[in-house]
């Protein structure tokens, strides 16, 4: 079984490495900026009748979908980053889930300007307006939860030298690889969709389905190595705040914010509960 954990180990360091080396992310993110102004040079051209039948079925003539594409390669980011994240601390791994929900918020903003006619204009846009303020503030709100969140995270006593064995963190490794797989594999089949001119949902919800039931595997594989009702009841929380992130993301607008926020709201009082109760214990 070592020598199992090892060349997982071995498979998933380097990636983690290689993805969160700053180098990287610098040529990401000048690569973000060269999509954006590509993209919308193509919108212009389509919307000039310049491009051939083909590409003109496949792409949109309202150039604020620029706008919603360039935050949905930030948002696909995050979450490659996210599942880097998993082999640590619970705590960590969903304080990151509320990062990702925060940016989807204000996408789901930046994406109702899509349904704007240009130029903007307010008469007949009323509901896309209040929906734009409704995921902007709420994307705020969570936003700022979350810094309450990690504030409390660092006061807390993580239980790292209980629970972060090395056969357990390798076992994380293990279905963060799997997880990093799966999500490739969807995010193919979605943009193959995309360029047929299939109607499809967004991949990512789905994705999130996967994360809550990826969340409850590693409650179940952490009771092996440390079976603390405390613990379990901790984790299980946690594994619930993400059931709560996904139910928000397919809830209407005005409900995702309150789900959003209810969900932040349980995972901070779940922190200082259980702190409280461990500190009791000790």
């Amino acid at each position: 079984m070592n020598s199992l954990f090892a060349r997982i180990t071995y498979i998933f360091d380097p990636l983690q490495n290689f993805y969160v080396h700053e180098r990287l992310h610098r040529k990401i993110s000048v690569a973000l900026v060269f999509l954006f102004i590509c993209s919308l040079a193509a919108i212009e051209l389509n919307r000039r009748g310049l491009l051939p039948p083909g590409l003109t079925e496949i792409l949109p003539n309202n150039h604020f979908y620029a706008v919603h594409a360039a935050f949905t390669v930030i948002l696909v980011l995050e979450v490659i980053s996210l599942i880097f994240v998993l082999p640590c601390s619970f705590s960590r791994s969903l304080g990151k889930q509320f990062e990702i929900l925060s940016l989807i918020l204000i996408r789901n903003a930046f994406k109702e300007l899509s349904y704007f006619s240009e130029p903007l204009g307010y008469e007949g846009n009323v509901d896309k307006i209040l929906h734009i303020l409704a995921n902007g503030f709420g994307a705020l709100l969570i936003f700022a939860l979350l810094g309450v969140y990690y504030k409390i995270q660092k006061r807390s006593e993580e239980d790292s030298r209980q629970i972060d064995l090395y056969s357990f963190v390798a076992s994380k490794k293990a279905i963060s690889l799997l997880l990093l797989v799966s999500f490739v594999g969807m995010g193919c089949y979605s943009l193959y969709q995309t360029l047929l001119g299939i109607e499809h949902p967004d991949f990512l919800h789905g994705f999130y389905t996967q994360l809550i039931l990826t969340d409850i595997l590693i409650v179940l594989v952490s009771q092996c190595f440390h079976p603390s009702a405390k613990m379990i009841f901790r984790n299980s929380g946690y594994a619930l705040s993400t059931l709560m992130i996904r139910i928000a993301l397919v809830a209407p607008v005005y409900y995702n914010v309150l789900l959003g926020g209810a969900a932040v709201v349980f995972a901070i009082l779940l922190t200082l509960i259980s702190r409280h109760l461990f500190q009791q214990k000790m």
